[in-house]
């Protein structure tokens, strides 16, 4: 293969698998190639990606090290998936009953989550966790995206019990906006103890939900190191939760007027 074949394919196989790590010598039986030929083959590969703002490839030392792909995201492609969010999401034809907004058809579009979870796993990359966790349903779709960013394991707290998830443990919650009791579980088979989660979730109006989150996964002794929303309500103004980080805020919902205000987290 040449050389340029060579960091093509390599390009290829870290990205479409970010954050895990592959030896060195890996790629040399895969080109069938010396470990110094394949050395400057990722230098150059790293080279690229950096030069184009795609992400950067890492090098790790040691018997477990090698190389791996941590996705980034620019300035610019920051702004333009805020933007389209923001764009999408002031359209007044989304007010529903009750100051609720339809989302559904962003929060199922494979573009526009993976452009947020880019902006999550680049804001948590480093947090150490062993999972991704949300809630059914909207929020799966980002959090799958998020945990492959990651390359981590996606579990989903369930409203009702399954027969299929087998013995759970189930809590009672107060939602955030109407301090309704509900229901939540989780199969005991999920998550182990002591590991450590980030909770991302598609919308936030108190916090009561990811509050249960919380509490189901303190039955397992798993702690938050991360809560990401796509949109973050701003009333009520007290939350159920101190720590989390929003991609937007939704302010006033006009309905007479179909007028909606939402704005970027540009912090």
């Amino acid at each position: 293969m040449k050389r340029t074949e060579r960091v093509g394919a390599i390009v290829r196989i870290l990205t479409q698998h970010p954050n895990q790590t592959y030896s060195l010598n890996h790629f040399c039986q895969l080109f069938q190639a010396a470990k110094s030929t394949v050395s400057e083959d990722v230098s150059a590969a790293k080279q690229l990606l950096s030069a184009m703002q795609l992400g950067r490839i890492e090098t790790t030392a040691g018997a477990k090290g090698g190389i791996r792909f941590l996705p980034m995201v620019s300035e610019t492609d920051r702004d333009e998936i805020l933007n389209r969010l923001c764009s999408k999401l002031s359209d007044g034809g989304r007010i529903l009953g009750g100051g609720f907004l339809y989302t559904s058809d962003l929060m199922f579009d494979p573009d526009m989550m993976r452009g947020a979870a880019e902006l999550f796993a680049g804001r948590f990359a480093s947090s150490g966790a062993d999972y991704i966790v949300t809630i059914e349903t909207k929020g799966i779709p980002v959090a799958f995206m998020t945990a492959y960013m990651l390359n981590l394991p996606l579990v989903v707290v369930r409203r009702e019990s399954k027969i299929s998830e087998g013995s759970t443990v189930s809590i009672n919650y107060f939602t955030g906006s109407s301090d309704r009791i509900q229901k939540m579980s989780l199969s005991k088979r999920a998550v182990e103890p002591g590991k450590k989660a980030i909770i991302i979730d598609d919308f936030m109006r108190a916090g009561g939900s990811i509050k249960g989150i919380i509490d189901v996964l303190g039955e397992f002794d798993v702690k938050i190191v991360g809560t990401g929303v796509v949109i973050a309500s701003l009333e009520p103004e007290k939350k159920k939760i101190q720590e989390y980080y929003p991609l937007l805020y939704l302010g006033e919902v006009d309905d007479e007027n179909k007028k909606i205000e939402i704005f970027r987290n540009d912090k």
